[in-house]
């Protein structure tokens, strides 16, 4: 991460500096968390093929001579089953109030869901400018032609929209329309002074970012075997010396789920240690000593209070 350098924000901004939230939304998969990364320049976010992968919401900081975007990176929306998917929508949805803009991101390689049409209707009933961010470009345009479809059904039956919407085409994999997109949402956002220090990418929590990174090369290796079973809490970082000491806790639902994530002869949890800790290493600049312990923990989505301490409920 090093290698990569940001512009310092002028003392007093220019008259024309401007800095806003906007809310990232949509559903699940939709490529939300891959887009932001993209935009804020760094990752700072999670990314994985498995649907449900960002479970808190998280804020990303683009800052230059233009001013400062302030993103918040949030649970894709989806059929929820439990109490954490209803705690993810939750955030979700919750996330809209007080931003400047919604950025709705939609999968433009896939037809439209319901996820879409429910997020479609309900910033419709925002006075809040909506961003429309067709996605994956790069893999086609099947699904184009029928969000636009969809859109205008939904705009014809709710009459005049409370607040504007402009659309745009990315591809957020490759890079392909993002700096004409970081042009618009600096024409939609208010003129004001930064709202973060401009030499931060984020405010996210750093135990909750390296159990992000932990739960993420966990996905890599478990894929659809069991990731919704699966959460990581960081027990304890000592940062003295050269050294950054990390503890962290997985836990999962059942015994026989402790032996996948364990592996044979802990294999799994092996290579999952040495992944996330070459990646905390990057993103620290210092050598990462990981240790990991898997603990069995019956139905911890339904646990109010491990909830609490994983930060999925308020």
């Amino acid at each position: 991460m090093s290698e990569l350098s940001f512009p310092v924000l002028p003392v007093a901004p220019h008259p024309d500096y401007r800095a806003g939230i906007i809310a990232v939304v949509g559903r699940t998969n939709a490529g939300k968390s891959t887009l932001v990364n993209r935009l804020v320049g760094e990752k700072f976010s999670i990314v994985s093929p498995v649907v449900q992968t960002t479970r808190h919401v998280i804020r990303g900081i683009h800052s230059e001579s233009r001013g400062q975007l302030v993103f918040l990176d949030t649970p894709g929306l989806h059929k929820a089953e439990g109490e954490l998917g209803k705690a993810m929508n939750r955030m979700a949805r919750s996330s809209v109030g007080g931003c400047d803009l919604v950025m709705l991101v939609l999968d433009g390689a896939a037809m439209p869901r319901d996820e879409d049409k429910g997020w479609i209707k309900r910033l419709m009933q925002e006075q809040i400018p909506v961003m429309a961010v067709i996605n994956k470009t790069d893999l086609g345009d099947k699904g184009h032609a029928a969000i636009h479809a969809l859109w205008q059904q939904l705009a014809d039956e709710a009459g005049p929209l409370p607040a504007p919407w402009t659309w745009a085409t990315v591809a957020a994999e490759t890079g392909d329309g993002c700096e004409a997109l970081l042009s618009c949402l600096f024409e939609r956002i208010p003129p004001g002074p930064p709202l973060f220090p401009e030499d931060i990418l984020s405010d996210y929590p750093r135990k909750l970012a390296v159990a992000d990174v932990i739960r993420e090369k966990l996905f890599g290796v478990l894929y659809d075997e069991l990731p919704h079973e699966v959460a990581v809490w960081v027990e304890d970082i000592k940062d003295e010396g050269e050294t950054l000491e990390i503890g962290a806790v997985v836990y999962v639902n059942k015994h026989s789920q402790k032996g996948i994530v364990i592996g044979d002869k802990g294999r799994v949890l092996r290579r999952v240690n040495r992944s996330a800790t070459r990646e905390l290493e990057a993103i620290y600049e210092k050598p990462v000593k990981l240790q990991m312990w898997v603990k069995v923990e019956k139905n911890w989505s339904r646990n109010f209070w491990l909830m609490k301490k994983l930060g999925y409920v308020g």
